[in-house]
């Protein structure tokens, strides 16, 4: 489409020339006239008789205006349409602290994306990835940005009106820190700092002032969530028992000393004062039997913003009612969503769905302006960061209206990154999703995680497996492989890449989901013919499937992603290389004689969980220790 863009250009003009390719316009006198206009009020965009029109307040605004523009002109020959934003703060936290820290060209293509979206907010989760000047092992050999690099990434956001915000720890989920020499004097717990211990705030400080010093913003997100632990290690020893709430209110003004010297605007997760103000001794997460009394209240430092966390409840009125208690603390806090990326292969988007959509309904209903959309990496960033984009293409039409669908979200999708994989990046929940396991996954069930992981002669899962899955689980993840294989071929790079990591998957759990029950029956049987060709053949050929996922795998690492923390999933990978040549070997000495019996496959199969025993596949587990087998690897 040729346009000629003409008035108030100024703020735009090189946020434009970045979106030009992804929109598909270029700019000439020849071009459709479209007048831009900065002014106060909604965001508008109309072609009445062959002239446009974009009229938008703050710099953000333009450029979703720019996409909508567009996707209006080649649907419609004339339109005027209104907008009025919902959110004064909107846009993702990428963990960048779980092994993989992403590489700037790829976080640069995240802003474009957030740019058309009309996303203008940006938080970098780095509890360890960020330089601090004279702490050489501070993000030592774990792909730490450098000032330069922070810098740059400011700079492009800035022309696009976006904001970054950092975001640090200054109490807990600092183990990838504190497990180095230098901070010995300064540990709680592995993951956790001593509270009053004169050098942990000289520690602060610099982390501080190195993680604001790239950054336009005076804004910073200090952390402080989880710390269930605090008081209770080397403190405890120093000091005795003293209530937690008190140790959290003394740490907190402290760290908020050094940010007031600084001239910062911080904030911090607010559930560790449900938690320490809970009347409830076992609750987990914001529960609302809290005490908040005058007293209490009047003991929590002011000048802090609070982010309330929930990644999963699934009713608005609940939602509004937590957000009323935070209320109670003196100002409105920011919320913070999730788009459940972490601790699986895939993105759970049935999860993501029915939890953010009441969400930020309540979040709108209760008159709060801030919202962030949490991806977070636990247990090694096994899924790439790039599929969270139709969950940002979520928290963006919600910025901006409250009918939200499906169709809505396909089509400003494809307007906003220039490609037609809303259905299948949202799809790849069916990795997860699979027969058995229930429609949405709220329990957050993995199984392409734990059946591509477990080993195939202990087979910690297979007890989940049998019946019903056994039948099921072959086809459904061939059929899948099948649809990433038209979703590459399709994809531009880097998401053909992606996709063809989850076809080679698909293959893999298509072979090995239900190998180890077979091998079990057909031992048990004593059919040592059979056993043999499973080890002359087809777990040979199981590992070569795996080497080539693996291989795919790390062709997408690489292109995203700074090449630290790769050697973790690589460590991963190969430990399931050499599990099934130790099968294949195993199998072989038994139907050749060599061993009597094979003591793996003598031990009966128990569940994983019987707690999932009406419904076998739906098992949540942390992570691949647990997984691989049931003796520590650590």
């Amino acid at each position: 489409m040729i346009l000629h863009l003409y008035g108030d250009l100024d703020l735009v003009e090189a946020g434009i020339q970045e979106l030009a390719s992804i929109v598909k316009i270029e700019q000439s006198e020849n071009g459709i006239p479209v007048q831009i206009v900065k002014r106060s009020g909604s965001l508008r965009v109309s072609l009445e008789n062959g002239q446009g029109y974009i009229a938008f307040a703050e710099q953000h605004h333009f450029f979703r205006a720019l996409g909508l523009f567009v996707e209006y002109a080649q649907e419609m020959g004339r339109f005027d349409r209104t907008e009025e934003p919902r959110f004064d703060f909107n846009g993702p936290m990428l963990d960048v602290s779980r092994n993989a820290v992403l590489k700037l060209e790829t976080i640069k293509q995240m802003i474009r994306y957030m740019a058309l979206m009309g996303l203008n907010g940006l938080m970098l989760y780095t509890e360890d990835t960020y330089e601090i000047p004279n702490r050489p092992y501070f993000g030592y050999m774990r792909g730490r940005y450098t000032t330069d690099e922070l810098k740059e990434l400011d700079d492009y956001a800035a022309q696009f009106g976006i904001e970054i915000v950092p975001c640090i720890q200054t109490l807990a989920h600092l183990a990838s820190a504190l497990k180095w020499p230098f901070a010995s004097a300064m540990r709680d717990t592995n993951d956790i700092l001593l509270v009053d211990e004169p050098q942990t705030y000289t520690f602060i400080e610099e982390m501080i002032s190195a993680a604001t010093a790239p950054f336009r913003s005076k804004r910073i997100h200090i952390g402080m969530d989880e710390a269930f632990g605090l008081g209770l290690g080397r403190y405890l020893e120093r000091n005795g028992y003293r209530e937690r709430f008190s140790i959290m209110n003394d740490h907190v003004s402290k760290v908020l000393d050094i940010t007031q010297k600084y001239g910062l605007k911080p904030m911090i997760w607010s559930d560790m004062y449900f938690h320490f103000l809970s009347n409830d001794q076992h609750a987990f997460h914001y529960n609302l039997n809290v005490d908040f009394s005058q007293e209490r209240l009047e003991q929590i430092p002011k000048d802090v913003q609070f982010v309330y966390w929930d990644y999963g409840n699934r009713d608005q009125s609940v939602h509004e009612r937590i957000m009323n208690r935070h209320k109670e603390f003196g100002s409105v806090p920011l919320f913070a969503g999730g788009i459940h990326i972490w601790g699986s292969m895939s993105p759970n988007y049935g999860k993501t769905w029915m939890s953010t959509h009441p969400a930020l309904l309540a979040c709108k209903s209760e008159g709060i302006r801030e919202v962030l959309a949490t991806a977070w990496g636990d247990n090694g960033q096994e899924t790439n960061h790039l599929v969270m984009l139709p969950g940002l293409q979520l928290f963006a039409e919600h910025g901006y209206s409250d009918d939200v669908t499906d169709a809505v979200l396909r089509t400003r999708f494809a307007a906003c990154t220039g490609m037609d994989l809303f259905d299948d990046i949202v799809g790849l929940k069916e990795m997860d999703e699979v027969p058995g396991v229930e429609q949405g996954n709220h329990y957050m069930a993995k199984p392409s995680k734990y059946l591509l992981w477990q080993d195939i002669l202990l087979g910690l899962f297979d007890k989940h497996v049998e019946g019903d899955a056994e039948n099921t689980l072959p086809e459904h993840y061939a059929k899948l492989g099948n649809w990433w294989r038209t979703s590459k071929e399709k994809a531009a790079a880097p998401f053909d890449a992606i996709f063809g990591v989850y076809e080679k998957l698909s293959g893999v759990l298509a072979s090995k989901a239900t190998i180890g029950i077979e091998i079990m029956r057909l031992y048990r049987d004593d059919r040592k013919e059979d056993l043999r060709k499973i080890a002359e053949f087809r777990l040979p050929a199981l590992h070569k499937q795996v080497d080539e996922l693996r291989k795919a795998h790390s062709r997408l690492w690489m292109l995203t992603n700074k090449p630290y923390g790769w050697e973790v999933l690589d460590t991963r990978y190969g430990g399931l290389l050499a599990r099934i040549s130790s099968a294949c070997q195993r199998l072989l000495d038994y139907t050749e004689g060599r061993e009597g019996r094979l003591e793996e496959l003598e031990c009966e199969r128990l569940p994983f969980d019987t707690e999932f025993s009406d419904r076998p596949l739906t098992l949540n587990v942390s992570g691949y220790h647990r997984i691989v087998s049931a003796s520590s690897i650590i």
